[in-house]
């Protein structure tokens, strides 16, 4: 799989990761990552905060979107 960032800007390079909100295929460097809060629950309530954060890769479009940075 190649990166989709790359791939756009015409360039070609390998992807070593996958944005966990979107699936775009990502080289190391355009994946971001970041810990993000889990919430844990049954449907529809209650919900609660994980204890821990988890690590997961975004591509920068879905960071963007996310923390508006």
């Amino acid at each position: 799989m190649k990166c989709y960032v790359c791939a756009r800007e015409g360039r070609s390079s390998d992807a070593v990761a996958i944005c966990i909100v979107c699936g775009m295929g990502l080289c190391r460097e355009h994946a971001i990552r970041e810990e993000l809060e889990m919430w844990e629950g049954g449907y529809p309530f209650p919900a609660k905060r994980a204890k821990a954060k988890i690590p997961r890769t975004l591509c920068p479009e879905c960071y963007n979107a996310l923390y508006g940075k």
